[in-house]
């Protein structure tokens, strides 16, 4: 047998091999997969729905959420108003202690306004006494610029400020004020409460941030400046 016809011999035995090894697995593969799309399929929607709705720190548009619990829109649309029914007493069971609304395009639970001071004293009652230094950061930003969204909160401080901001609302220091109309972000500004702790009557009496920016207007708008 000639060199040629060696090397194409074992050209093809490796590749019948690699052929027999890589089969059952890429099979195997494409069988687990289908095995978890199929028991997520399994489980009612509306308990997709509410996993979903549980994590999210903004409203999640309907495309958005559809997407997430791979389900067509009209059946995640017609499930949300279900939703909105039976946490509203409506339906089968009892109101519930919160409310499923949409917000600025996007739907989210709330808390329903009428147990507010009832959440607000169980937070501040389980709260430490002092800030961190990222929460002392954050809150900064948002008493000299707000209306604010989260977004631009991270951008200026060039950090996630996620768990920063739920740490500020939970402490009854910041609130949502409004829902953008285009986008659906949350925009945020502070409380009375920050007031009081600060010992000022509004936010004209903050000291002037311009001394401690380098260039006097580093990360805000000129109107903003104090």
């Amino acid at each position: 047998m000639t060199d040629d016809a060696t090397d194409d011999a074992t050209d093809a035995v490796t590749d019948a091999v690699t052929d027999a090894v890589t089969a059952p697995t890429d099979s195997l593969i494409d069988d687990v997969t289908d095995d978890v799309t199929d028991a997520a399929a399994e489980i009612p929607l509306s308990e997709r729905i509410e996993a979903i709705l549980l994590i999210v720190d903004e409203p999640l548009g309907l495309v958005a959420l559809a997407a997430a619990v791979g389900s067509p829109v009209p059946a995640v649309r017609q499930t949300l108003e279900t939703l909105v029914e039976d946490y509203d007493g409506r339906g089968k069971g009892p109101r519930r202690g919160f409310e499923l609304r949409e917000v600025g395009g996007g739907w989210r639970l709330y808390v329903r306004e009428d147990l507010d001071t009832l959440v607000a004293d169980f937070v501040g009652g389980q709260a430490p006494a002092r800030l961190s230094q990222a929460a002392l950061e954050t809150l900064a930003v948002i008493a000299y610029k707000q209306p604010v969204t989260r977004s631009q909160v991270a951008s200026i401080r060039a950090v996630n400020v996620d768990s920063v901001v739920r740490t500020l609302l939970a402490r009854g220091l910041i609130t949502e004020l409004f829902a953008d109309s285009e986008t659906g972000a949350i925009n945020y500004g502070t409380t009375d409460a920050l007031l009081q702790h600060l010992g000022i009557n509004s936010l004209d009496e903050l000291p002037p941030i311009s001394p401690l920016l380098d260039d006097g207007a580093d990360g805000f708008d000129e109107g903003t400046i104090r």
